[in-house]
């Protein structure tokens, strides 16, 4: 093990940093097993320093003795935010590429100082449609060039699935980012309401239950939208879309995640309802169902979530009360079972006892008897001594 694999399996970011800066090579593979810098980066946890050995320009697809890749070890250990962040990394080199004129053109394909928000746009982990959405209302030279930006991935797309190694994962994501700002350009030219509009179209909820069967659809149409259709990730996502009902669960998002950003063997965290951001603790005060990461979110998804608010608030009392019920039968229930066994070990040692005091009387009964015998055996020798004298 080198130093920098050993640094980075410990997750110690300060040595990662000065092992880099002075040359410490993150695609040395001398271990004994086939270990790289990345996978001893993606084993510890840290996203820091995974994203630093991605950056310093470690290679996502060796694989060790067991033939599996630094995301897939990853993942096999339930580091899945490391997981995410290798299969969405995206080096800034390639983004810069299309900042330049190439060949005959005139022009480059992207303006140079859109370059850094087009790079994090495309390293996003959730690829919830709303918070996209936010993020390009934030970056208003990303709204009004969203045409161009969107032909840019359409060329990564297009590059990633006709390169020798393909890369279904971000060819399926440059797409998808792609759709989201065609949608965003033509609600933001042909809609009054804008892109405010827009996220309220995406997040409008059915009664009663308010899921948000708009997003599904808009999210089911960019996946059939996907251009070349020999995808194995393609195929696999159409398969597990086809045989679930609008409404019902995995939907959509979670299906283009998990082929996007890896499976998660058991999802613990707390969903923001409006934008899917991770470990919301802000609850809804009214119902107590519906989890949000702030305020701004809350008041978003007020404008629907206010038709099925108290029905959920309903539901959950009765759901709260149910358990209460449940709870207390249980109680009463373990109560019971355990007065029966106090009542079961008090008869037994009373058992006992009575066992025990027959058990004595009978050696008091027993001792008499044997005491009675010898009297009359020796009674009888006196008499017979008695007769033998005279």
């Amino acid at each position: 093990m080198t130093p920098i694999q050993h640094a980075a399996f410990k997750a110690k970011v300060p040595i990662c940093e000065l092992l880099l800066a002075n040359g410490a090579d993150v695609n040395i593979n001398e271990h004994e097993n086939g270990y790289t810098t990345l996978m001893f980066a993606a084993l510890s946890g840290n996203t820091e320093v995974t994203r630093m050995m991605l950056e310093a320009g470690a290679k996502t697809t060796p694989v060790n003795s067991v033939g599996r890749t630094a995301a897939q070890m990853a993942g096999f250990v339930g580091q899945h935010a490391c997981v995410s962040i290798i299969n969405n990394y995206f080096s800034r080199d390639d983004i810069d590429y299309y900042t330049k004129k190439q060949g005959f053109e005139k022009d480059p394909k992207l303006k140079p100082e859109l370059a850094p928000i087009v790079h994090k746009l495309i390293l996003q982990t959730n690829l919830n449609p709303v918070k996209l959405i936010l993020f390009i209302k934030e970056h208003e030279k990303l709204l009004s060039e969203s045409v161009g930006v969107a032909r840019v991935l359409d060329v990564i797309c297009e590059k990633q699935m006709k390169i020798s190694d393909t890369n279904e994962v971000l060819a399926m994501k440059t797409h998808y980012l792609a759709c989201v700002l065609r949608m965003c350009h033509k609600y933001d030219v042909d809609k009054l309401d804008g892109i405010d509009g827009l996220l309220k179209y995406l997040l409008r909820g059915r009664e009663p239950d308010g899921e948000k069967l708009v997003m599904e659809k808009v999210i089911r149409e960019a996946i059939r939208d996907f251009p070349y259709h020999e995808s194995e990730l393609l195929q696999t996502m159409v398969r597990n879309i086809a045989n679930v009902k609008p409404g019902d669960d995995p939907s959509a998002l979670t299906i283009l995640s998990q082929g996007i950003n890896g499976s998660r063997s058991v999802e613990t965290e707390e969903i923001c309802i409006t934008c899917g951001e991770t470990k919301a603790a802000k609850k809804c005060s009214a119902c107590k169902t519906v989890n949000y990461c702030n305020q701004a979110c809350q008041k978003l998804h007020w404008f629907t979530h206010k038709k099925v608010c108290k029905k959920l608030a309903e539901d959950y009392l009765r759901l709260q009360k149910l358990n209460e019920e449940l709870e207390e039968k249980e109680n009463r229930k373990r109560a019971e079972e355990e007065e029966k066994k106090e009542a079961e070990i008090l008869a037994s040692e009373e058992a006992t006892s009575e066992l025990a005091a027959k058990d004595s009387s009978e050696d008091v009964l027993n001792s008499v008897s044997i005491s009675e015998v010898t009297l009359e055996e020796k009674s009888s020798k006196e008499d017979e001594g008695e007769k033998e004298e005279s």
